[in-house]
């Protein structure tokens, strides 16, 4: 039987109903890094090969652009169906939605998912003038998968491969073929690494709401693994990237191999806290130092690409 959907009678008195806030808060700004720093790592090591003159600066900008806008339509959509279900109800640990709490309205957002999707394919479709007509497939494979996350798949436990297939594999190659033409190996472990990192965001995000996701019967990773095996996949997950980016080296990119480390002793301090937490509201800290902690990585990545040591 499906669960009740309760709305959460008590608004915030400093956010408006429908207002440009409310819009804000919906979007979830915060978790636009998530999409930009496979692109910058993609971008970044693309300049570094081909060189500036051959850099097409409209390009990178129609792909950090169409990352930005499916990321928000992805919240949108996460906001929505998610209220359908029943999941934002009174009992919810991580920030409030915008449908849960009066905000927006059902037929708002399902209005604003549909004008950010358009949007979305509307940026992309210029792509293809310099990728070919086969882009169109891959920006119908992120719509399409943008959905089926939040409605079906991250019930199965299959969040974190997505997350490493689309916020790591297919931004990062996508961008850099754009730019050079090709996928090289090193573009391959480049993404894989990004996909990791991010990856941590989710698992800290299923860490904290884990007893929420076994009464919906949403069996994500940590759910199958349980707490402590959890928090172990969280720290692996960030170790991984570190690590399998660290093979940068082996092409010459020294400094993108070991700029991260800076990276991973952050990491383990958000670990720390995650465990001398280790459940409620108070999580959501370990989820801002983890964002914070993720753009870094980027940061540091990208950086190293680009001194060219």
């Amino acid at each position: 039987m499906m669960k009740a959907v309760t709305i959460n009678m008590m608004k915030d008195n400093t956010v408006i109903p429908g207002s440009l806030k409310a819009w804000l808060l919906a979007a979830r700004p915060k978790t636009l890094t998530g999409a930009a720093v496979p692109v910058m790592i993609g971008l970044s090591l693309a300049y570094a090969d081909v060189g500036a003159a051959a850099f097409n600066v409209v390009a990178a900008m129609l792909c950090v652009l169409f990352a930005l806008i499916m990321q928000v339509d992805a919240n949108f959509v996460n906001d929505y169906f998610d209220f359908i279900r029943g999941n934002d109800d009174k009992e919810r640990l991580g920030p409030r939605r915008a449908c849960a709490e009066g905000w927006i309205t059902q037929k708002q957002m399902m209005r604003a998912i549909i004008v950010t999707t358009v949007l979305a394919c509307v940026v992309g479709l210029p792509l293809i003038i310099y990728g070919g007509w086969w882009l169109i497939g891959v920006g119908m494979l992120c719509v399409l998968f943008c959905f089926l996350y939040t409605t079906k798949l991250s019930y199965l436990g299959l969040g974190d491969v997505l997350v490493l297939v689309f916020f790591g594999i297919v931004p990062v190659c996508l961008t850099y073929y754009l730019q050079s033409g090709t996928v090289t190996l090193e573009a391959l472990l480049a993404s894989v690494a990004c996909g990791f990192v991010i990856d941590t965001l989710l698992l800290v995000n299923n860490y904290r709401d884990i007893d929420g996701d076994r009464r919906a019967g949403k069996i994500t990773l940590v759910v199958r693994l349980g707490a402590r095996m959890g928090r172990a996949a969280y720290l692996a997950a960030g170790a991984a990237g570190v690590i399998v980016g660290g093979l940068s080296a082996f092409y010459g990119h020294t400094s993108a191999a070991l700029l991260p480390l800076a990276y991973l002793t952050l990491h383990y301090s958000a670990y720390r806290k995650m465990v001398a937490i280790n459940k409620g509201k108070a999580l959501n800290s370990v989820l801002g130092l983890t964002a914070r902690n993720m753009f870094i990585y980027g940061l540091l990545v990208s950086f190293g690409y680009l001194i060219g040591l």
